[in-house]
C-alpha cells in the first residue's frame, strides 16, 4: 500500500517527521513516518529515546509539542488516514456553537469506508467540497453543514436552536445559507432547521 521509505539522511528524516507533525498539531502516522525514510527500527529508537511518543498503535507525536483542544479531532481524521470530515456535534463543538460535548469524534466518511472504532461515530455519506473547512490538521464541516447534519440526526431542539442562534448572531451564517445546507440533506434537515430559526424569533 505504501511506497519503500526513500534513503535520506538521519538529519533529513527527522526534519521532514518535524515538518508533517507541525501540520498536524504534533501527530503523525507510523505510515507517514514509513514514507518519510523511518524504518519501523527507526521509529522504535525515537521512541525508545523518548523523541516520539506512541500515543497509540501506529500513531506517534513529537515530545515537546504542546497539547491543544483539537487534538482529539485530529488524531480522528488521522485514524480515517485523511478520508474523513469532522461533522455533526463534533463540528459544532469545533466551531465553539450550542452547548454541545460530544463523548465520541463524529466522522462523515465515503460509503465505502470499513474501518471502526469505538472513539469515533460514522455517518456513511460524501461532504460536498463547498461544505467542507480545511482546519489544516484535519477537514471540518462548515458552520451551516454541520447545524444541518445534526438537524437530519435529530437533534434535540434547544441544542440544535442554541447552536443556530450562536451562529448567526456571531455572523457565522445567515438562515438563507441554513435552508441550503439543510436542503441537501433532506426533509428532517429542512424541519429541524425551520423549527430552529423559529425559536430565534420568538
Amino acid at each position: 500500500m505504501y511506497d519503500r521509505p526513500v534513503r535520506t539522511s538521519r538529519q533529513d528524516r527527522r526534519r521532514a517527521v518535524a515538518e508533517v507533525a507541525a501540520r498536524q498539531h504534533g501527530y503523525f502516522t507510523a505510515a507517514q513516518a514509513l514514507r518519510l525514510g523511518c524504518t519501523y527500527q527507526n521509529q522504535k529508537f525515537h521512541v525508545d529515546h523518548g523523541n516520539w511518543i506512541r500515543v497509540e498503535r501506529g500513531l506517534f507525536r513529537l515530545r515537546e509539542w504542546p497539547v491543544s483542544d483539537d487534538d482529539h479531532l485530529v488524531r480522528a481524521w488521522l485514524w480515517a488516514k485523511g478520508q474523513a470530515v469532522v461533522s455533526h456535534q463534533s463540528a459544532l463543538a469545533a466551531h465553539n456553537l450550542g452547548d454541545v460535548d460530544p463523548a465520541k469524534v463524529h466522522l462523515s466518511v465515503p460509503p465505502g469506508f470499513r474501518r471502526k472504532s469505538d472513539f469515533v461515530v460514522l455517518h456513511h455519506v460524501v461532504t460536498p467540497p463547498e461544505y467542507r473547512e480545511d482546519r489544516g490538521a484535519y477537514t471540518v464541516t462548515t458552520v451551516p453543514r454541520a447545524i444541518a447534519e445534526c438537524a437530519a440526526e435529530a437533534m434535540p431542539d434547544e441544542l440544535l436552536a442554541s447552536a443556530v442562534i450562536d451562529a448567526l448572531q456571531q455572523g457565522r451564517t445567515t438562515r438563507r445559507r441554513l435552508r441550503d445546507a439543510a436542503a441537501a440533506l433532506g426533509d428532517r434537515a429542512e424541519l429541524g432547521v425551520e423549527r430552529a430559526l423559529r425559536t430565534v424569533d420568538e
